[in-house]
């Protein structure tokens, strides 16, 4: 049996002082020691463009500073690369990332408040379309779990090329991959390492955010997840789906939610939020989130699941239950060809059944 792969180590800046001002020109295959997250580069250029120029935005302590680039919402200072593709009169950009402070919207946060649609880009990804906040034609994916970003900035490119050119996206470096998705989110989060204010920001078909030094949860060193979980009462696995991170949060030392990282091979994610009834942020019925999306309500045994979705075929699914516990319940789940609304519904009903929060759920008060 072959050992598992190292985790993913990365470079970064001492200070928010020592930031670039302007983000350097690095090639993709350098740049990747930097980054947190997968980098992708593109393999295949849309008809007439010839140039491609990537840019780095390197990783520092959280920190304001001058210094091009770099989040005008927060203190924060994570990794990002920047692509620009253009030639012929068109013109587009990729943004590559860690969408760490949150659930990422739909898993297409650039495209929140929009009509999107779905395509499939092989390996059982998708990346979706639509017009993003600066009313741009825009599309987004997650790709071994990198946010991936297009903005179209001149010019007009078809659905047809912009999904060409997603499906033709490579790892600048493969052996990168298999190390970066072997490294639990809780290692890879710039939030969970600095104490930086976060951005409150939607996560899914319904209402929930946090905001400010919400974020600051109490990590569970990654070692010790399992165990953890286990004396909890909450399963470490979910179909193809293992824990690998877990956070309380809440008001000093009185623990209001717990929250669950689950991760799948290839980088596919789901996220449980777990509280005791009336006790932490999740609000029963949930409210609808200012988004395009189907909803439903299916019964579990008796019990009411919101279930919201973008694509029935592909997900992104949100469902919101209670536990007869005494628990308030809530699984986001990533897009994907195998993570469609039946497939989704199905692992809410695996891990509801596989609880057993009586009497063990102690972080939660």
């Amino acid at each position: 049996m072959s050992s598992p792969p190292p985790p993913w180590h990365w470079q970064t800046l001492d200070r928010a002082a020592d930031l670039d001002p302007v983000p350097p020109a690095i090639e993709e295959t350098h740049a990747q020691d930097w980054c947190n997250f997968v980098l992708w580069r593109p393999s295949r250029l849309p008809a007439g463009c010839d140039t491609s120029i990537g840019t780095l935005r390197r990783e520092a302590p959280p920190g304001r500073v001058e210094a091009e680039g770099r989040t005008p919402w927060s203190d924060a200072n994570p990794a990002g690369y920047r692509t620009e593709i253009s030639g012929g009169g068109r013109r587009l950009r990729l943004k590559q990332f860690l969408y760490d402070w949150a659930f990422p919207a739909a898993d297409h946060p650039c495209l929140w408040g929009s009509e999107t649609r779905p395509a499939e880009i092989g390996a059982g990804r998708v990346i979706w379309l639509g017009t993003d906040y600066l009313g741009h034609r825009a599309a987004s994916a997650r790709l071994a779990r990198t946010t991936v970003e297009l903005s179209v900035l001149e010019g007009d490119f078809t659905d047809d090329e912009i999904v060409a050119l997603f499906a033709a996206l490579r790892p600048a470096v493969p052996d990168a991959v298999p190390r970066v998705l072997a490294t639990p989110f809780a290692e890879l989060s710039y939030w969970a390492r600095h104490p930086a204010d976060m951005v409150s920001v939607p996560t899914g078909v319904f209402h929930f955010h946090r905001r400010g030094r919400d974020h600051e949860g109490d990590w569970v060193p990654s070692e010790k997840v399992a165990p953890f979980l286990t004396a909890q009462g909450v399963p470490v696995t979910a179909g193809e789906f293992g824990a690998e991170s877990a956070a309380t949060f809440g008001d000093g030392a009185a623990a209001r939610e717990l929250d669950v990282v689950y991760s799948s091979p290839s980088g596919g994610e789901l996220r449980l939020t777990a509280q005791r009834t009336g006790g932490g942020r999740l609000a029963f019925p949930p409210e609808r989130d200012k988004h395009p999306a189907a909803a439903e309500i299916r019964d579990l045994g008796g019990r009411p699941v919101h279930l919201g979705y973008l694509s029935a075929e592909y997900g992104a699914c949100d469902a919101w239950w209670q536990h007869p516990d005494g628990y308030d319940l809530r699984l986001l789940g990533s897009a994907g060809a195998g993570l469609g609304r039946e497939a989704f519904y199905g692992l809410v009903t695996d891990i509801d059944g596989a609880l057993r929060l009586a009497g063990r759920a102690q972080v939660l008060g």
